[in-house]
Order: structure tokens, then sequence, then C-alpha cells
């Protein structure tokens, strides 16, 4: 099994080095055709340019498959291919969690174009502008109804049904506002009422919602950093054990009760990981 896993990562660090090389002999050619043939300087030190395709290929991995990496550097050390086999489940794990932040990120970035729309369309029908025109320019000038605004500003455009439109582009994560903006333009539309007026409710509703949000994260930042905590002091076991030479790996990976302790603790550590997460999510959720 040791040999497999050293075989595992002498492949690794060969195909790694042939992508550097293979990247340098670009550089170089693309130096050459750039010079005319003439005389090419050599650049920065070799250490340097090793060090800088290195932070080029930090940026291009996602974050998940460091897990696989960090998996195979213990796999070397401690001669077993478990840790490698526990970085690869890890990758699927890490991959949803870096998917679900990026979600998160881009609804909390469409809430608050929501929300400049709203203001940017208030002050265009208080320019005296009509209101679909007040919509074309605000939806240009804000972008906050995202992959909908095609079906939007083509409602507007052309006289169709733009609180049907709008109500289609609320169902974009953290487009739940433009629900309330097709209500005004319904409202406004039909009955004469003021649009400008309803616009600014809705403006001051959404902002109110997205500041209650904002200090439910803040105040729920410390549980968070506590569950990392304590999520992060196995690892931190493994260290200094490994500083006093009672070499935890190779009792975890290499006897049965080892093995028996790595599985309990893995299984509680995923559980206690998983209660945290649901805490927390259901907490914002509220």
């Amino acid at each position: 099994m040791g040999e497999t896993t050293v075989g595992a990562v002498v492949v690794c660090g060969g195909v790694m080095a042939w992508l550097l090389a293979e990247r340098q002999r670009e550089v170089q050619r693309a130096r050459l055709l750039l010079a005319g043939g003439g005389a090419v300087t050599t650049g920065p030190p070799s250490w340097e340019r090793a060090a800088g395709e290195l932070r080029r290929l930090h940026g291009r991995l996602r974050a998940e498959w460091w897990a696989l990496v960090l998996g195979l550097v213990l796999a070397f050390l401690a001669g077993s291919a478990l840790p490698v086999l526990m970085g690869a489940a890890g990758v699927p794990v890490l991959r949803r969690l870096r998917l679900a932040r990026q979600e998160r990120r881009a609804r909390d970035v469409r809430a608050d174009a929501v929300i400049a729309l709203c203001g940017a369309l208030a002050g265009e029908v208080r320019a005296g502008r009509q209101p679909a025109e007040a919509l074309l320019r605000a939806a240009r000038d804000s972008g906050g109804l995202g992959e909908a605004q095609a079906a939007v500003v083509a409602a507007a455009r052309f006289g169709g049904d733009v609180p049907g439109a709008l109500a289609v582009a609320a169902r974009q994560p953290g487009a739940d506002g433009l629900s309330g903006l097709g209500a005004c333009w319904r409202v406004a539309v039909d009955q004469g009422a003021g649009l400008a007026a309803g616009l600014d409710r809705l403006d001051a509703a959404l902002r109110a919602d997205r500041d209650q949000r904002a200090d439910l994260r803040a105040q729920l930042s410390g549980a968070r950093a506590t569950a990392l905590m304590l999520a992060a002091l196995p690892a931190l076991g493994l260290l200094l054990g490994s500083a006093m030479g009672a070499e935890p790996l190779r009792v975890l990976l290499h006897t049965g009760a080892g093995l028996g302790c790595l599985a309990a603790g893995t299984v509680f550590e995923g559980a206690g990981m998983w209660w945290a997460v649901r805490i927390v999510r259901g907490a914002e959720a509220l």
C-alpha cells in the first residue's frame, strides 16, 4: 500500500513538473516570436518563475482539490493510501460548500441590485418620465433584473405585461423584491396611484430587510468561528502529537484500534459540523 501511495505522489509531481515546463516553453516561444528571432532577455531567475507558476497554479485549482493534495502529502508521510481516499471523498463536500457560498454571494449582490433598481426607478418617475421609459433607464443603469432583464425590458418597451415579467424575474434567488415592484406597477397603472411613493416604501422595506440580515449574520459570526475552531482541534492534536514524537498518524493508520478511533472520530466530526451548520442556517432563515 505504501508503494502505491509513493507512486501516486511521484506521478502527480511529474505531471505538475511537466505542466510547468510546457508553459515555460510556450513563454519562451512567444518571446522569440515577439523579438523577431533576435536576442531575448532571460527575465527573472528560475526560482522566481517557478514561484510565479505555483501561484498561478494555486489560483487555477479550486479550493476543494487541495483536500486531495493534502491527502497525498499525508499518505506520503504516513505510508498509507487511506488519507488519499479521505481527501478524494472530501472533494465533492468542499465543492458543494464552495458553490453554496458563491450562490449566497450572488443572491446578496442581486438583492442589492434590486434595491438600486427601485431607487433609480423612483428617481426617474419623479423626473417626469413615463413608467415604461423610467423602467428602461433604471434597468440599464442598475442591472437589478438579472437574467430576466431582456424579458422585462421588452415588456416595458412594447407595452407587454410588465408585472408578469417582473414576477418571473422575482423567481431568481435574491430577487424577491421584484414581486413587490410588480405589485406597485400594477396598482399604479390600474388605479392611477403614485408609483414613486410606492417605490419609496418598497425601497425602505427592502433596505430594512437587508440590514436585518446583515446584523443577524454579524451576530452568528461568533458561532461560526467557534464551530470552525472546534472542528480544527483534532488536526491540532495530531500536530502536537507529532511534535512530541508520539507518531499519531502511524497509530491511526496502521493499527486496528487506531483505525477504529479514526472511523468514530470522522463520524462524530461530520455529525457535529452538520449539526452546527444546520443550527446556523436555521437561525438565518428566521
